[in-house]
């Protein structure tokens, strides 16, 4: 009796909550200790900007203003965004990714900020944000709160601002559809998408000005893997 009088879907944002409880939790404490094993072998715990970012800011030679940095991690592409001259804040769910992208800002001497929360409870003033990119959020967003998620950025975007994401493509994520992640009640560790999967999802949102397999980089300027799509966007008015 107790679920029939408190599992009452009354309008939409019961519905999203529903389908939360379908998947399986990757909450706070997952993130945390997923970052607290710094010396995994994991190819974004470098401390260099995706390739994408530099290539974005050396092909934007106007006016600085602020940028948000979505899913930060340990801040690498936040603090190359302020030395960039970016009024430059991160944001990560994981309190732990925090904790580490703030001792290196100090190591760094960098004024770049850092933010412990969901972007999903983040909030700022409209068209603030002059750059906003995702490196390796949204492949991780259930599919039915990424429309929430991708209406968010283009709401904080500015009117000629950029968007700018880094993504799974099928040889880095799982390659399974949307309707196969409530049937398997899990996202299998971050979702790849093929290119018209990707297009159909940004395009209400974004112009799509460039849409690439990233660079496969070895180097110590920029990180690069090919098991990701490069996304460079102008918010659709």
């Amino acid at each position: 009796m107790d679920k029939i009088n408190s599992e009452i879907i009354l309008n939409t944002e019961d519905t999203l909550n529903m389908l939360d409880t379908l998947l399986e939790k990757w909450d706070q404490d997952w993130w945390d200790n997923f970052y607290k094993k710094k010396e995994k072998p994991i190819p974004f715990f470098v401390d260099v900007p995706d390739e994408n970012l530099v290539s974005l800011i050396e092909d934007n030679k106007g006016p600085k203003g602020k940028a948000l940095d979505i899913g930060c991690g340990n801040g690498r592409n936040t603090q190359y965004l302020d030395r960039c001259g970016y009024l430059s804040t991160g944001i990560d769910f994981s309190e732990e990714s925090i904790k580490w992208a703030k001792k290196n800002a100090i190591i760094k001497k960098s004024e770049a900020k850092f933010i412990n929360q969901s972007f999903f409870d983040y909030d700022d003033n409209l068209e603030s944000y002059d750059l906003i990119h995702d490196s390796g959020c949204l492949h991780h967003i259930k599919p039915h709160r990424r429309g929430q998620y991708l209406s968010k950025i283009q709401d904080l975007l500015s009117v000629d601002g950029y968007f700018s994401l880094t993504c799974f493509n099928l040889k880095g994520g799982t390659n399974i559809s949307d309707f196969d992640v409530y049937k398997k009640a899990s996202m299998q560790g971050g979702l790849g998408f093929s290119e018209t999967k990707l297009r159909k999802v940004l395009e209400p949102y974004f112009e799509v000005e460039e849409m690439r397999v990233m660079k496969e980089l070895d180097g110590e300027e920029s990180f690069g893997k090919d098991i990701c799509w490069v996304v460079r966007m102008r918010k659709r008015e």
